[in-house]
């Protein structure tokens, strides 16, 4: 049966093609088309949006800026409009978001990993973890995982043996 997947940055910033963080593209885009072959059913959670916005804000140069900043919109409207196979999450109403916010603190205070113990959980990762457990429960009967190249956030899958 098919997944539902999110998609964390380090995979949407290969997608994109950015520069400097698209190192690992083809085989994103290898697996990304196995996985739409499968039917999975992708979620683009609005961290990863902006963060890809943040690493495009940091590329050296300012036609570069602009021109991955302009694909990061059109991809991000094409996603809400239901052209590309991701769909945006919804964003929390602000009682959840408060919510999500009072948990930070507990998350900021955790080692990353195993082996990233000098740095905590950041709140965009705790937010895609929050959307992770959501879709959970929304979805018991499917399996659901974040897609990610970063060991942090690998770990999240909810296996659903059928």
């Amino acid at each position: 049966m098919s997944e539902i997947v999110l998609l964390d940055t380090s995979v949407y910033l290969n997608v994109l093609d950015v520069p400097g963080w698209n190192q690992d593209r083809d085989d994103v885009l290898a697996e990304f088309a196995i996985r739409v072959e499968g039917d999975d059913h992708f979620l683009l959670p609005l961290a990863s949006v902006w963060e890809t916005g943040n690493h495009i804000a940091d590329l050296g140069d300012g036609n570069l800026r602009r021109r991955y900043a302009t694909k990061l919109v059109n991809d991000v409207k094409k996603a809400v409009a239901g052209d590309v196979p991701y769909r945006p999450t919804y964003f929390p109403p602000p009682e959840e978001f408060v919510a999500w916010l009072e948990d930070f603190p507990n998350y900021a205070q955790r080692n990353k990993s195993a082996k990233k113990t000098r740095e905590g959980v950041s709140l965009a990762d705790m937010s895609i973890v929050k959307e992770w457990e959501r879709t959970c429960r929304l979805h018991s009967m499917r399996t659901v995982r974040i897609w990610s190249l970063d060991g942090d956030l690998q770990g999240y899958s909810r296996e659903v043996n059928r």
